[in-house]
């Protein structure tokens, strides 16, 4: 009986420390769970701050690449921040613990991000008003040279219109054969074989534009055999070159002058003859007549 209680009581002892045991275990397991918890709450959190800098510094960086993308004077000194800051992404992606000096260096990066992007915006603001007045430049020197060429062509043709009407008109060009009588008198014929002269004379019209002082024409008398009468004097004029039968000089004043001057001759050729007027190497006035 005695040994019953004995091995009751032994039985109770074990049980006791059984349950002791047991609400140990249960005990360490709680306090298990829920520093598991704890950490991974503090997991949860630090990978939720880590997101959210990650996210402000990928804003920061697309800002910098939009910025840089305008190709301002500012470009430089843009792409430089644009490069501290994926610098700084990597070191984020390597990071395992405290956050906060990168919080602290993304609230500095963002501080400098506004101030540099309100210079650039301030930057482009005074390119777009250059442009503006640049290209009214442009528009307004275009329009003078345009103005300037119209007045270039006008004084051209307006130079050509004064070269043009400052020039000689020579008139009336005439021709006649005369006999010439012993006693001087003069007697026109119109048979070859008896003149002794030929008159020439024309008129030199008025022209108050015209350059004044002494004129040198050339007249060419050239025969129904195709001959040159007269001087038979030949004159240059660059590369061209003219055969002339006499010259004469006019003190020209702005004033009609008639002009009038004797070929004289022997042995004339039946057929017509062919006058012409020139001032040096252009021809002005041409005329013909016939002796039979």
């Amino acid at each position: 009986m005695e040994n019953q209680k004995n091995n009751n009581s032994s039985l109770k002892a074990v049980i006791a420390v059984l349950a002791i045991l047991l609400v140990g275990s249960l005990v360490y397991i709680f306090k298990m769970t829920s520093d598991t918890e704890v950490v991974k709450t503090e997991l949860t959190t630090t990978l939720t701050e880590k997101e959210s800098v990650m996210k402000d510094l990928q804003e920061l960086k697309a800002t910098y690449d939009a910025a840089i993308a305008e190709n301002t004077s500012m470009s430089d000194e843009l792409i430089q921040e644009r490069d501290k800051v994926v610098s700084l992404m990597d070191d984020l992606n390597k990071s395992k613990g405290d956050l906060s000096k990168f919080k602290s260096q993304v609230q500095a990066m963002q501080g400098k991000m506004k101030v540099l992007v309100a210079e650039n915006d301030e930057l482009k603001k005074q390119n777009t008003v250059l442009t503006v007045q640049r290209d009214s430049t442009i528009v307004v020197l275009g329009e003078s040279k345009k103005f300037n060429e119209v007045l270039v062509g006008q004084n051209e043709e307006l130079a050509k219109t004064v070269e043009k009407g400052s020039k000689l008109s020579i008139l009336d060009t005439k021709t006649s054969a005369y006999k010439l009588r012993s006693s001087g008198k003069q007697i026109e014929t119109d048979k070859a074989s008896r003149a002794d002269i030929l008159k020439i004379s024309f008129t030199i019209a008025e022209n108050q534009i015209a350059k004044s002082g002494d004129k040198t024409y050339y007249v060419q008398v050239i025969d129904s055999k195709n001959n040159v009468l007269g001087d038979k004097k030949t004159e240059s004029f660059g590369d061209k070159s003219l055969t002339y039968s006499f010259v004469t000089k006019v003190k020209y004043e702005n004033k009609t002058v008639n002009v009038s001057e004797d070929l004289p001759g022997k042995n004339f050729e039946k057929g017509t003859y062919f006058i012409n007027v020139f001032d040096n190497d252009e021809l002005v006035s041409k005329t013909s007549f016939s002796l039979r």
